[in-house]
């Protein structure tokens, strides 16, 4: 029997393990990181927003202008299919389109390409290990580069473009810290790889509104707020009134809410995880476990 505990895939309808799986080395996919994704967290044997993730990702599809050949019901058939094979209760699980090969010698038209979907799961991913978030985690906002401007690639489309993330990477681990936050060029904060950041100023909890994606982790927690009686805000966030936050922390699907206690050399919440965050993180746990937000995993 194929052991499919580190993962599976699902590709041109089949699934395989993970080990297994590839595309081809011509893919605009690999060649040009021209790709569309999202992820979706699996938790305690359910989908937790799938409805909100597909739909994203579907919006993502019309703006690159992807063609998979498949529609929202396949779309959903693959990732519970695929999950079900797995067996894993926790899982974190992607949902991809490529834009393919094209099969016009030497043609640089995108429309020419045969686009493609596949997906893809593995154990639940946290960005921050639990014990870690639960402290309070480290972040370093990168000096040598600054987030792609929105207008030359679109944050809200979720993609392969981590050029600058992956810059701001190598500043953060060389200096010890766990994660990197990109600016804008007007030095506003935007987001980091693979999560969102949040600003706390008393009872009013701040969020970019630009150069980011917008996660659905991030909708949730700007919805929690609301539940917990917090005012939350979306709009520009420069790094000046930043600084002067009460607590700082991320939203990931890898982890939900991550209280961080220390950006660069300024200690938060006398460097540990703060109320606000910590009480976010422990209703997040408790919103994936809503029966309206969960799409239970099932035999196809």
């Amino acid at each position: 029997m194929t052991d499919l505990s580190n993962g599976v895939a699902w590709m041109g309808g089949k699934i395989i393990p993970i080990a297994d799986a590839a595309i081809p080395v011509t893919d605009w996919g690999l060649t040009h990181s021209d790709i569309a994704y999202d992820v979706v967290p699996v938790w305690h044997g359910a989908f937790f927003r799938l409805d909100d993730y597909v739909n994203r990702f579907i919006a993502s599809l019309t703006a690159g202008r992807y063609d998979i050949g498949i529609d929202r019901d396949g779309i959903f058939a693959a990732l519970q299919e695929m999950v079900y094979a797995s067996g894993m209760q926790d899982s974190y699980v992607a949902m991809v389109a490529a834009r393919g090969r094209n099969p016009v010698p030497g043609s640089r038209d995108p429309r020419d390409c045969a686009n493609h979907f596949y997906a893809w799961c593995v154990p639940y991913v946290h960005i921050v290990k639990p014990d870690a978030a639960t402290k309070g985690t480290s972040i370093w906002i990168a000096k040598s580069v600054r987030r792609i401007p929105e207008d030359s690639v679109n944050p809200r489309v979720k993609n392969y473009h981590w050029g600058d993330f992956t810059s701001g990477l190598f500043e953060a681990k060389d200096k010890g810290f766990e994660t990197t936050l990109l600016l804008d060029h007007d030095g506003n904060v935007t987001e980091g790889p693979g999560f969102n950041v949040f600003a706390v100023f008393g009872d009013r909890v701040v969020t970019s509104d630009h150069g980011v994606l917008h996660g659905i982790t991030r909708s949730t927690v700007l919805e929690m707020c609301v539940e917990a009686g917090l005012k939350p805000e979306a709009r520009p966030l420069p790094l000046e009134e930043f600084w002067q936050a009460d607590e700082v922390f991320m939203s990931s699907s890898g982890g939900g809410v991550i209280p961080v206690a220390q950006v660069d050399d300024r200690h938060f919440s006398n460097g540990a995880a703060g109320p606000v965050a910590s009480g976010l993180r422990k209703r997040y746990f408790d919103w994936i476990m809503r029966d309206a937000y969960r799409t239970p995993i099932k035999a196809p």
